[in-house]
């Protein structure tokens, strides 16, 4: 049985202003700082053997309030970076809503027949991502392991695990620093849990942000 917490980055500016992030560097604010370390807190009386982030600071800092819980070091991994928005990234929504209508509406309707602008498509993101879990569930049998990523790619993942394609990507509610729990026994996917931020309540901030 190998299990895997699947988490998401914290807070950054851009979640709070809804500007397309993607490859952007964008660095976790004051309030994503306090999210992921409670959000370490929640995982460190799990037995957590290897953690693994997408190379983005607001990604490895996350990640890092993880593994200092567990005396382990970060693994960055490229596979699971977050999805290219090409011309969409650092626009914010109501601009993307303004300059690409058809696009935007497609993206809401059916996002899985979207390729952004010199970007990716979710089942790009899919592969990607895919092939490196089952790479990590092969190398980390019977072991507990963390991926630290995106709202995407997080999302994609959890479509994936559940048996659902990317039309889904919309039934899966990730919002800011939240974790979900997939087992992996007798060759089977098991959900846990999904999209968790229980340990967030102590910060008082309602809504939670799933852009």
């Amino acid at each position: 049985m190998t299990r895997v917490y699947v988490v998401r980055h914290g807070q950054t500016a851009w979640n709070l202003e809804e500007v397309f992030r993607g490859r952007a560097d964008i660095p976790l604010d004051e309030t994503g700082k306090q999210e992921v370390h409670l959000a370490g807190e929640a995982l460190q009386n799990e037995s957590v053997h290897a953690v693994y982030s997408s190379p983005l600071s607001r990604s490895m800092e996350t990640a890092e309030n993880i593994a200092k819980f567990h005396d382990i070091a970060v693994t960055p991994l490229e596979a699971i970076i977050d999805i290219s928005y090409g011309e969409w990234e650092g626009v914010s929504l109501k601009e993307i809503a303004a300059k690409y209508p058809d696009l935007y509406s497609l993206w809401l309707q059916e996002p899985h027949k979207v390729r952004f602008p010199h970007g990716e498509t979710l089942d790009e993101v899919r592969g990607r991502t895919m092939e490196a879990i089952e790479n990590l569930v092969a190398k980390h049998l019977n072991e507990t392991i963390a991926l630290v990523a995106h709202r995407a790619p997080n999302k994609v993942i959890c479509c994936a695990l559940l048996g659902l394609d990317n039309s889904h990507f919309w039934r899966i509610q990730q919002d800011t620093a939240s974790t979900n729990l997939f087992i992996y026994k007798n060759e089977q996917w098991i959900v846990s849990f999904l999209n968790d931020t229980s340990y967030l309540k102590v910060l008082g901030k309602t809504p939670l942000s799933d852009f």
